[in-house]
């Protein structure tokens, strides 16, 4: 008999409402639940994804080891055993030679978020690196200098603003990033409906840029000198009066802008200043927010860059205000929850970058395999991540993992990375697990509170992802994990938080609980600095600032310049084998203009080779004036066509790896955040 059930895809971060009808184990159609507040019937390609995940023939469904070349399904006891065995006499030898890799879908996992803390701790290891240092590093550095927490993310309130200027983000591809904002084309017609404005600005006529009243190109890594101009023109235009009493120092960031011209910052990022000054005017008028994600996070000045958004929003009164940059007030407080975060507490071995928030940079996985002497890491444990193809020179640290003595993959595939693998331990199903938005709802455009059981029966034999890492955790320390369920702790958590909601409330609503739009007004109470203030002149920003090239010392800019991109029907590597969504025409291409590309001879459609210091790739061109003049782009999350990855849909069309060309010694110092965006490059027909 065939059954409706409510949950929400956790595939992205829009956290979209679907409605999953099934008849015992048969999937039969996924669709949008009209009835939740968030999503509001909205869904996406990816949605039905899940489907083609939890059917998929070479998901994995029993723990494999790999012997030689020869890969031998084993039981989850057995794994255990082994790993156990084989991590203690590792650790023996050397204690600090363990490491712990925590990839993007354990943002999408509530279970793996309360339960990954016990395999570090049973590893008793420094060494821990996430996605966080090729994505959104950063601004979290801006969050915890600002707000006094690295989680306490701000965000545009799309719903009531007038003017929303977008920087390097693409929310018609991403469905929101580091802002949960499913539906984003029917809130921006809303936004067009009351007077509103939408500009995008952007090296790439994205998505979102041709939806938007405005796009404005800008240069590669040139968005410092952009939030410079824009900041400077709203501080000479703001009354003091627009800034509240509680926020302090921007008359001491004033003075470290005084270096800077306007005219050459605008001259050296490719806006025109006099757009730059129409924008703090609008800024001022309000209520408008400045919104910044991907694209200035991933490059050289991210964390400065983060920073100056920020700033922007403050100094033009758009703080804590309806329409402006605004804070969720989640069911489930993550401030409240996670530690606030700390800067340089260590220090990696070989090139000494500064730990923050307790991991080192992705970027320096590969010489820490490689490099020997005592902590060289031997044991890796992969949570969930595919860094061959995620972090920046992959190819350098797809070598290295082939000198480790053991690492091990929690993962559903046998991808560019867990074929390195000594044993993959593979995660119940995406349909057989339960779910809560715990990282991503507090930073929704509208907040709610919505849990979703488990649609399908877990299979037998299998374990959910949070079981496997207490297993191992216990298989490694020989002590059990003392802890309640997941489930458990979340009914804690809801009744902890600022609404006093139970469990069983939440799951009494299953298309959800509507709380209202972002709460205002919630400052100064809710931050977390110790004064309970906004300290703009971070000591260590403004001397960034202050050591920052003028505009044109910069790097002279040779060749013609990288960033990337993504696509509403990917999701970095993880939906490659999905059918459904790798059909259609071919994605992984390099975007050029024309006045680039007819120089070189290059035809819309030529295979060309890109070529960076770190190395070259072949692909397809596409010829378009959808990109700026001496720009191309490369999408990321490709390349799977990898002797013994075992991906029967993403090997028909595995594309490349844009990482392969990449540079591992290029990040921001702040973060260490890999700077991926800007890296010259050549283009040229291959052969």
């Amino acid at each position: 008999m065939p059954q409706v059930h409510h949950r929400t895809c956790h595939i992205c971060e829009a956290n979209c409402g679907v409605l999953v009808e099934v008849d015992g184990r048969r999937i039969l159609s996924i669709r949008g639940d009209p009835d939740n507040p968030l999503s509001r019937g909205h869904i996406c390609p990816k949605g039905t994804a899940l489907q083609d995940l939890q059917e998929d023939p070479d998901r994995l469904r029993r723990p494999l080891k790999r012997v030689g070349d020869t890969w031998h399904e084993i039981s989850f006891e057995q794994a255990f055993a082994e790993i156990g065995e084989r991590t203690r006499a590792i650790l023996a030898k050397d204690p600090d030679s363990a490491a712990v890799y925590i990839g993007n879908p354990n943002a999408h996992s509530y279970g793996n978020a309360l339960n990954a803390d016990f395999l570090g701790k049973a590893l008793r290891t420094r060494n821990k690196f996430s996605a966080s240092t090729v994505d959104q590093m950063p601004h979290q550095v801006a969050n915890l200098r600002l707000w006094g927490h690295a989680s306490m993310f701000p965000i545009p309130d799309i719903d009531r603003t007038r003017t929303l200027v977008i920087l390097g983000g693409n929310p018609m591809a991403s469905n929101g990033s580091l802002w949960t904002v499913p539906d984003f084309r029917a809130r921006v017609r809303d936004l067009k409906a009351r007077g509103g404005e939408l500009i995008v600005i952007d090296p790439r006529r994205t998505e979102t840029a041709k939806i938007a009243d405005r796009h404005l190109f800008i240069r590669p890594a040139g968005d410092v000198y952009f939030l410079i101009a824009l900041l400077k023109a709203v501080r000479a235009r703001s009354p003091a009066r627009v800034v509240q009493d509680f926020v302090t120092g921007l008359d001491r960031v004033d003075e470290a802008l005084q270096r800077f011209d306007a005219e050459a910052c605008a001259a050296s990022c490719g806006v025109p200043l006099p757009e730059i000054e129409a924008l703090a005017e609008r800024f001022l008028a309000g209520p408008a927010a400045l919104y910044g994600r991907m694209g200035v996070a991933t490059q050289a000045h991210g964390t400065l860059n983060a920073w100056l958004i920020s700033l922007v929003n403050i100094a033009s009164g758009q703080l804590d205000r309806e329409g402006g940059w605004v804070f969720g007030l989640p069911a489930v407080d993550t401030v409240n929850v996670l530690p606030p975060g700390s800067i340089g507490k260590f220090a990696s071995r070989v090139s000494g970058h500064r730990s923050v928030l307790g991991e080192l940079p992705a970027a320096a996985m590969a010489e820490e395999i490689e490099t020997p002497g005592e902590g060289r890491i031997r044991a890796l444990f992969v949570v969930a991540g595919n860094p061959v193809l995620s972090t920046p020179n992959g190819a350098r640290l797809d070598k290295a993992l082939e000198c480790l003595d053991l690492l091990v993959s929690i993962d559903i595939y046998r991808n560019a990375t867990s074929r390195r693998a000594h044993y993959i331990l593979p995660p119940a199903g995406p349909l057989e697990r339960d779910h809560y938005g715990l990282f991503l709802l507090p930073m929704a455009a509208r907040t709610i509170a919505v849990y979703s059981r488990p649609t399908l029966e877990q299979e037998e034999g299998s374990l959910h992802d949070w079981e496997i890492l207490r297993g191992l955790a216990h298989a490694i320390s020989g002590e059990p994990v003392q802890a309640p369920t997941p489930r458990e702790a979340l009914d804690g958590l809801l009744r902890s938080g600022p609404y006093g909601l139970t469990l069983e409330q939440v799951e009494a609503s299953p298309s959800g609980i509507d709380l209202g739009p972002p709460p205002t007004g919630q400052l100064p109470g809710r931050l977390r600095t110790p004064d309970k203030r906004v300290t703009c002149d971070v000591e260590e920003l403004v001397e960034a600032l202050g050591a920052l090239d003028l505009p044109g010392q910069e790097d002279p800019q040779g060749g013609l310049r990288l960033i990337g991109r993504r696509h509403l029907r990917t999701n970095n590597s993880w939906l490659a084998n999905s059918r459904r969504l790798i059909k259609g025409p071919d994605r992984c291409t390099v975007m050029i203009h024309p006045d680039d590309a007819t120089p070189r001879g290059i035809a819309d459609g030529a295979t060309v080779t890109v070529r960076s210091v770190a190395g070259s790739i072949a692909l397809a061109a596409e010829v378009t004036d959808d990109m700026m003049p001496g720009t191309v782009s490369i999408p990321h999350g490709w390349g799977h066509g990898l002797p013994g990855v075992s991906m029967e849909n993403a090997l028909g069309r595995p594309g490349v790896s844009v990482n392969d060309i990449t540079l591992e010694t290029a990040m921001d110092p702040l973060s260490g955040n890999a700077a991926f965006s800007g890296v010259e490059v050549e283009v040229a027909l291959a052969g």
